[in-house]
Parts: structure tokens; sequence; C-alpha cells
């Protein structure tokens, strides 16, 4: 007979999880979002097909683009610091595109909310890997 000695993990650290969850879910939603948007934004900021179409795919680029660098910036700065700066980040950008009287400074806001999400992403990733001990349990939060 063995026993389970492995640490569980606390209805806190579950609820650290639901936390983390609230701020990704937001990030890819802005992400897909935006397709069911661009009928409207189209008719009402009358962008070029261009702009549209940066419109639609910058803040993936940009996110994209600089996950890797925001991981080692939070390996510097703090993991945690940096989920909160990329987060006021990201509220701020979103805010300046909800509002943009333009194409360009919606393109400019997504590209700031695309810098914001690469600053969660991987901040949010370590963290988890750092609140779950347990292999098994670090999977399912995972």
């Amino acid at each position: 007979m063995s026993l389970d000695v492995t640490p569980r993990a606390s209805a806190r650290t579950w609820a650290g999880l639901a936390v983390l969850l609230a701020p990704t879910v937001l990030l890819f939603l802005a992400m897909t979002v935006l397709f069911l948007a661009t009928p409207y934004i189209a008719a009402d900021l009358g962008p070029t097909g261009g702009q549209l179409l940066w419109i639609n795919d910058v803040y993936g680029f940009v996110m994209a683009g600089f996950l890797v660098t925001m991981g080692t910036l939070g390996d510097r700065v703090g993991r945690r610091r940096l989920l909160l700066a990329g987060a006021a980040v990201f509220a701020l950008a979103s805010v300046a595109a909800a509002y943009a009287p333009n194409a360009e400074v919606l393109i400019a806001a997504r590209s700031l909310m695309g810098l914001g999400a690469a600053a969660i992403m991987p901040a949010t990733l370590s963290l988890i890997t750092v609140m779950f001990t347990d292999p098994r349990r670090r999977g399912t939060a995972i």
C-alpha cells in the first residue's frame, strides 16, 4: 500500500487559478470578438481595406511578437508586476479602442492591447507553474 504524499492544492490556490483565468479569457475574447464587430467598425469609421486588415490583425501580431520578450522581462522585474502592468496597459488600450474616433487610433489602441496581452500571457503561465507544485495538478491547471 502506497501513501500519497504529494501536496494537495488548496482552495485558495484554485481560486487564484480562477483569478488568473479571467484576464486570459478576456485576451482571447478581444482577439475573436472583433470579427463580429468588423461590419459595424467599417460603417462607423470608414477604414480602407488595408486599415481594416490592420485593425483585425495587429493585436495578434504584436502579442505573438512580444511573448518571448515579455517572458524574459517577467523573469527580470517579477511576474506579478508584469501581469499587473500588462493588465493596466490592456485595460487602458481597450478603453481607447472603444472610443477611437478613426481607424488610425483604433489600430494604435489594438497594438497597445497586443502589448498588454503579451505581458499577461507568460506571466499567467509562469504563476500557474509556481502555484501548483504537484505535476499532475499543474497539468490540470494549465
